[in-house]
Parts: C-alpha cells; sequence; structure tokens
C-alpha cells in the first residue's frame, strides 16, 4: 500500500466534515418544518378560540390546554433550532480549517516534489559530468 500524503488524508477528512455539515443542515431544515406546522396548528387553534360558533363554545377548554402544548413544543423547537444552528456554524468553521490545512500541506507537498526533482536534476548532472571527463583528461 502506498503511503498516504497528509493533503490525501486532509481531503478525506474535508469530505466527511463538509457531510457532517449537510446532515446538520438537514436538521435544522427538518426542525424549521416541524416549527412552521406547529405554528399553523396555534393559529387553527387560535381561530377556533376566538371563533363566535356556538360549535366551538363547549371545546374551549380544550383549545386551551391544546395551545398551552403547542407553545411548549414551539419553545422547545426554538430551543433545538438555535441548537442546529449553532452545529452547523461549528461544522462549517472545522471544515473551513480542515481545507486550509489541506492547501497548506499540498502546497508544502508541491514545494517537496520540486525541490526533490530540482536534486535529481542536480545529482544527473554531477553523475554524467564527472567520471567521463575525468578518464579522458589522465590519459
Amino acid at each position: 500500500m502506498a503511503k498516504d500524503r497528509k493533503s490525501d488524508k486532509l481531503k478525506r477528512l474535508v469530505a466527511v466534515q463538509r457531510h457532517l455539515e449537510k446532515i446538520a443542515e438537514n436538521d435544522l431544515a427538518d426542525t424549521t418544518r416541524q416549527r412552521a406546522d406547529v405554528g399553523e396548528s396555534m393559529t387553527m387553534v387560535m381561530d377556533a378560540i376566538t371563533s363566535l360558533s356556538e360549535l366551538h363554545r363547549p371545546f374551549a377548554r380544550n383549545y386551551s390546554e391544546r395551545f398551552s402544548r403547542l407553545m411548549f413544543r414551539d419553545q422547545q423547537l426554538s430551543n433545538l433550532q438555535r441548537t442546529h444552528e449553532s452545529r452547523i456554524l461549528k461544522e462549517r468553521t472545522k471544515g473551513d480549517r480542515l481545507e486550509e490545512r489541506m492547501e497548506e500541506a499540498r502546497g508544502l507537498e508541491e514545494r517537496a516534489a520540486e525541490d526533490e526533482a530540482v536534486y535529481d536534476l542536480l545529482d544527473m548532472t554531477l553523475a554524467n559530468s564527472t567520471p567521463a571527463s575525468s578518464k579522458l583528461r589522465s590519459s
């Protein structure tokens, strides 16, 4: 197995980190969707509570309990949404840092490869010129 370069390892880590970021974004989208549904339900219950229809009067207490539960659920989802937003920010920051480190490592590897190519060229030049010319001159 060939030795993995540091930039390749970091590239894989960046891909994993970006995937974690997408998961966090999906979680936030799901929470936002749930919160919108709860908001719609709250609006419907409030409309029923404030309705002048005789049909809703006997259920006013049930509606108020339902509204209270929906408010509690909305508060929970609001807290969860803030948690997901901070998680997204954290995952994105980690990914950005890893990407910067990957680019630095790639630059260092390219520099090392260029240096190695120059050293190889110097070795070839010195190896080809020294032995043959020294034998011809001494004769």
